[in-house]
C-alpha cells in the first residue's frame, strides 16, 4: 500500500476544509494519506449545528474570526494557529482507526508526552483532553480527522464558543464542553512544525515507508478544479449559515408605543414565518414589520437593509421602525 503525505502552507480554514473534502471525494483512495494543516482563528461547526446557538457570531465578525462548517458531524470547535489538525484517508478495506491513533500517540511519545485514547473519539494526557476526532465512511474509502491542542488560546476558545443567551429552540446538535489542556503544558518547546515532523515520522515508521511531503498552497486551487469547487462551497454564506437546521427565535420588549412579542421561524437561515403579538394601536405598523421580515436571511445586514427600506417607503413610521430595528439588531448581538 502506497503512502501520501500532504501539508498545507495555508491557514485559511475554507481552503483547508476544502482540501479535506477534495481528499475524501476526489483523491485516489488507493493509498494511506496523511494531511496536516492548521487554521487562523476560526470556529468550525459540525454539519448539523446552528452557528447562532454554538458561538457568538457578532463577536467573531467584530474580531475577524472565520466561521466554517465542516462536512462531518460532531460539535463546535475553536481553531487558531495553536492547533495542529490531522486527517487520515485510507481505502475502506484497509482502514484501521486504532492505527491512526497509534501514530498520533507514537508521535507524542517522541516529544516526551504520554497520551492515551479516551473513549472512541478523544485522546488525553492524564485526565485532560488534548485531542478530539470525527470519522466518515464512503463506499471505497474511510476518513478520520482530528485536532491537537498545541498552544491554543483557551480564553478565546471560551469567548467564541460560549453563545449569548438568545431564546433559540434549536433542533440541531449542541456541543458538550470538556476539560482540555494544551500540549505545551507537558512540553514547553513543542510547536506546530515540531509536532508535524513527529507525526510524519511516526506515520512513515508505522507503514515502513518514506515518502516526500507534498506542500499545498493557494496555487493548488488553480491546478485542481475539484479543489477550487470545494473551496467555493466552503466559503459560501449559504453553506456556512444556510445549512443551519430549522430553529425559532422569540424575543419581547416594550416601547413607548406598545409591547412587542416577536416569534421568528428560521429554516436554512431564512426567516420563513413571523408572528408578532402587540398591543400597539397602529395595526398597520405590526403587519408591515411582519411582512418586511418574512422571507429574508437571518442576518443583521439583511434585516437592517429591509427595515431601512420600510422607513423610506413609510417615512411617517420612521421613529417606530428605528426603535424596532435597533432592538432586534441589539438582541442578535447581545
Amino acid at each position: 500500500m502506497k503512502l501520501r503525505i500532504l501539508k498545507s502552507e495555508v491557514t485559511n480554514p475554507w481552503f483547508n476544509l476544502a482540501t479535506e473534502d477534495w481528499i475524501f471525494q476526489a483523491l485516489d483512495a488507493d493509498s494511506h494519506t496523511l494531511f496536516l494543516w492548521r487554521n487562523d482563528e476560526t470556529v468550525v461547526v459540525g454539519r448539523s449545528q446552528n452557528p447562532w446557538v454554538e458561538c457568538k457570531t457578532d463577536k467573531m465578525e467584530e474580531d475577524n474570526v472565520f466561521l466554517a462548517r465542516r462536512q462531518s458531524g460532531g460539535g463546535a470547535v475553536f481553531h487558531d494557529l495553536g492547533n495542529t489538525n490531522f486527517t487520515f484517508l485510507s481505502p475502506k478495506n484497509e482502514y484501521d482507526q486504532a492505527a491512526n491513533f497509534a501514530i498520533i500517540v507514537n508521535a507524542l511519545k517522541k516529544l516526551g508526552i504520554d497520551a492515551e485514547l479516551s473513549g472512541r473519539n478523544d485522546m488525553q494526557v492524564g485526565d485532560r483532553k488534548i485531542s478530539g476526532s470525527a470519522f466518515k465512511h464512503a463506499i471505497d474509502r474511510s476518513f478520520h480527522h482530528g485536532t491537537l491542542l498545541v498552544n491554543a488560546d483557551m480564553q478565546k476558545l471560551g469567548d467564541y464558543l460560549n453563545p449569548h443567551p438568545l431564546k433559540l429552540q434549536a433542533k440541531g446538535i449542541k456541543s458538550v464542553r470538556s476539560r482540555v489542556a494544551n500540549l505545551v503544558e507537558f512540553n514547553k518547546d513543542i510547536n506546530h512544525e515540531m509536532l508535524s515532523e513527529a507525526i510524519i515520522e511516526a506515520f512513515c515508521e508505522y507503514y515502513g515507508q518514506t515518502v516526500e511531503v507534498e506542500e499545498l498552497d493557494e496555487a493548488s486551487l488553480a491546478k485542481q478544479p475539484n479543489l477550487n469547487k470545494y473551496y467555493q462551497q466552503m466559503s459560501d454564506w449559504d453553506w456556512r449559515f444556510g445549512k443551519t437546521p430549522e430553529f425559532s427565535h422569540r424575543i419581547e420588549t416594550r416601547f413607548d408605543w406598545g409591547m412587542i412579542d416577536l416569534h421568528m421561524d428560521v429554516k436554512q437561515a431564512v426567516i420563513e414565518q413571523v408572528v408578532i403579538f402587540s398591543d400597539a394601536l397602529n395595526v398597520e405598523l405590526i403587519d408591515l414589520l411582519k411582512d418586511t421580515l418574512t422571507g429574508i436571511k437571518y442576518n443583521k445586514d439583511d434585516i437592517k437593509a429591509k427595515l431601512d427600506g420600510l422607513k423610506e417607503a413609510q417615512p411617517d413610521l420612521e421613529p417606530q421602525v428605528n426603535d424596532f430595528c435597533g432592538w432586534l439588531i441589539g438582541e442578535m448581538e447581545s
